[in-house]
């Protein structure tokens, strides 16, 4: 299973999770929905406390993973199987350009 902390702007938003099953989950941090319940990460995933589930990696954060060349590079250079969304996520999105972020959470076992 694998982690990620999903900031908007400073603030953590929520944690995106890969499932053993090869699922994916977000659910936004409680403490945010309370505090910014109109500043959602994606118009697509609107602020709320039920966990949004998905048997692929979420379109918004899909779209954050970088494509052509650039995907070329960081595949090689990290040594990333392009099919895997989320390993590619977890290395090139912890300082994108926009108000999301994504950070890595290390796994228990590490």
């Amino acid at each position: 299973m694998r982690k990620a902390a999903v900031y908007y702007k400073e603030f953590l938003a929520g944690i995106l999770t890969e499932t053993d099953d090869g699922e994916y989950t977000f659910e936004y941090d409680k403490k945010y929905v309370m505090e910014h319940p109109k500043e959602s990460i994606s118009l697509t995933m609107p602020v709320r406390s039920n966990t949004y589930t998905e048997k692929r990696l979420f379109s918004f954060f899909e779209g954050l993973i970088p494509e052509g060349w650039l995907l070329d590079i960081a595949s090689k250079n990290w040594k990333i199987n392009p099919s895997d969304r989320m390993g590619l996520l977890l290395a090139c999105c912890q300082n994108c350009i926009g108000a999301v972020s994504v950070q890595p959470i290390p796994n228990e076992n590490e």
